[in-house]
């Protein structure tokens, strides 16, 4: 096994994490970011998104937390009472 002096290392090594995890981890990694962002921007606490979205408060600490990966059911219910909803969009070519 390869020696890593940083965890960024063995994060953008191929052989290690694969180009697709590494994707698959930023995007969470930037959704539940920006799902943070909306609620503390509205100044919600996690209890009181919970009581609007009817999602349990404990849900929304491991969702936060990254200790779980939501349901769309569940984003959806969390990310309207932000004013924020999910979308598809096709990738950027880079040229």
């Amino acid at each position: 096994m390869k020696k890593y002096q940083t965890f960024d290392e063995m994060f953008q090594d191929d052989e290690y994490v694969s180009k697709e995890d590494r994707e698959q981890i930023n995007f969470e990694v930037d959704l539940i970011g920006k799902i943070i962002e909306a609620r503390e921007a509205k100044g919600l606490s996690q209890r009181e998104l919970a009581q609007i979205s009817g999602v349990k408060q404990p849900a929304i600490a491991r969702m936060e937390s990254m200790k779980s990966t939501p349901q769309i059911d569940t984003l959806l219910k969390v990310l309207v009472p932000l004013g924020y909803t999910l979308e598809i969009v096709p990738l950027q070519r880079k040229s």
